[in-house]
């Protein structure tokens, strides 16, 4: 059974719902039903051979059999010689102009007009309306320390430039962002991460997800293929879809990203994403032979990377990895950071690197967009930048962290044994926790009764698209004290226990 709240039949464009209570083969039924009562399947039109559709939408073949059947014995769809099937020629004019009712219960709608169905899906499985709750800190992934933070040097860095602005920071932005900030972020990703570029290539923008939605318009027309790891991270999701993607879900093994499998699935994609140094949610790193192997099918399909480099800060042990862009050689790479999770959330700062060839493309796009990114908070941070803040609270709290993780170990291991195992990461802010068989529990059941418990603990299947991977738990750990993480793994046992 899928596991994804969206899966697009490029013929039909079928969104199937996983937290419906419609089965799965009653929503496809629905929705090609209602596209013949409106019009939009013609009589005589072809439907995809059964088998394509279900690979597609990411479901067994009986579900889509089960469906077409519904439909058939209804006179929607006929079965021509050679199993063709395609929407049946004898429907009369009346039925073809009845109203289509759509499967789900529309929204209330006011006078102002309709919504679009992409904003009622985005609202309806946004990841961040699933695993975001108010007061909820206990183990929200990505969730940093906020009581560490430098604030006196922070305080002063915002002081220093707007107690008495320049008057240039008070006009019209460039629509790459503000240029000292884009040049210390290219000194940094130089130095730190092996990242090759300029100040021009680098674009400062509203956090990772609008970096990721630019890059979608610039890249992207409708109808065409991307890649998305599976599991992976839902915002992608969000923008592919906005674009008019093809998303191609592909599966992670312990090197990162099949390439076999994208290439079975989509040959031509033309972007893959992919979070290479610590895959998100599973923490994988990505081994150079599959990183080679990567980047020799973008640059000989023509195909844009997106390289996602959302925590790479964060690494304790081993040896410090370069970034994917710093080994590509025909500037197919493109690079995007954030400083939500180094710094604090709501600064909502964050960068994306492209290659030359894009910069004029991404340009456009931003002006004719927003025009340029909000000057408030730029010259600040550049400040704490280029005066070695930002490194200095990167060092204190990569060791922070090192020692929380271990903490969040020794907990689980002391108060949840045999509900949840957990192994060490090399990277990261939060660890995947396996819940065995032994346990008797999902990971979807698990998650709720830590909900209940006041505990936010994601589910790893709710970054897949299909089961691919054992039950488990995403517990953050970076924002937390010892004494939060022990009283609260000791709860999230309890409620586990409670459920046995």
């Amino acid at each position: 059974m899928v596991k994804n709240s969206i899966s697009v039949s490029p013929l039909l464009f079928i969104l199937l719902d996983c937290k419906s209570n419609d089965p799965l083969q009653l929503q496809i039924y629905y929705q090609i039903k209602n596209a013949v009562l409106a019009g939009r399947l013609k009589p005589g039109t072809r439907l995809p051979a059964t088998r394509a559709l279900a690979k597609q939408l990411g479901v067994s073949r009986n579900t889509v059999l089960a469906a077409f059947e519904l439909l058939r014995s209804e006179d929607y769809i006929e079965s021509s010689p050679g199993s063709v099937t395609q929407i049946t020629n004898r429907l009369s004019e009346d039925l073809l102009l009845t109203q289509a009712s759509f499967p789900y219960p529309p929204n209330q709608q006011d006078a102002a007009g309709k919504v679009s169905k992409l904003a009622q899906l985005f609202g309806a499985n946004h990841h961040r309306n699933r695993h975001h709750t108010p007061g909820m800190r206990a183990f929200r992934p990505g969730l940093p320390e906020l009581d560490e933070f430098p604030f006196k040097a922070w305080s002063r860095m915002v002081g220093r430039f707007w107690r008495q602005p320049p008057i240039e920071l008070l006009s019209s932005g460039d629509a790459g962002g503000y240029l000292p900030l884009r040049q210390a972020i290219a000194t940094y990703l130089g130095a730190v991460r092996d990242v090759r570029c300029q100040a021009e290539q680098v674009f400062i923008t509203s956090g990772a997800q609008q970096a990721i939605d630019l890059v979608a318009r610039a890249t992207i027309d409708p109808g065409d293929h991307v890649w998305v790891e599976n599991p992976g991270y839902a915002g992608l999701n969000s923008a592919f879809i906005a674009a008019g993607a093809l998303v191609n879900h592909i599966g992670v093994d312990g090197e990162g990203i099949s390439v076999r499998e994208g290439v079975q699935k989509a040959a031509g994609a033309v972007l893959a994403a992919v979070t290479p140094s610590h895959q998100y949610p599973l923490g994988i790193t990505m081994s150079l032979k599959r990183r080679l192997e990567l980047l020799e099918w973008a640059n000989a399909a023509g195909a844009w990377i997106l390289e996602d480099d959302f925590d790479s800060e964060y690494r304790y042990r081993g040896k410090p990895l370069s970034a994917l862009q710093g080994l590509d050689q025909s500037s197919r790479v493109i690079y995007v950071g954030t400083f939500s999770k180094v710094l604090f959330a709501s600064l909502r700062l964050g960068y994306v690197v492209v290659p030359e060839s894009l910069v004029d493309a991404i340009r456009k796009i931003r002006l004719a967009v927003d025009d340029y990114p909000s000057l408030a908070l730029q010259p600040a941070l550049s400040g704490f930048i280029a005066e070695g803040h930002f490194s200095s609270h990167i060092r204190k709290m990569r060791k922070l962290y090192a020692e929380r993780q271990e903490m969040l170990i020794d907990a689980l291991r002391r108060e949840a044994d045999g509900l949840l195992s957990v192994a060490a990461s090399d990277a990261g802010m939060h660890l995947v926790s396996q819940i065995p068989s032994s346990a008797g529990l999902s990971d979807q059941a698990a998650s709720q009764l830590a909900r209940q418990a006041g505990l936010n603990a994601p589910a790893v299947s709710d970054y897949c698209t299909r089961i691919t991977r054992p039950d488990g738990l995403l517990l953050g750990y970076a924002g937390l004290s010892e004494f939060e993480i022990n009283r609260d793994v000791k709860k999230l046992a309890q409620a586990l226990q409670h459920a046995q």
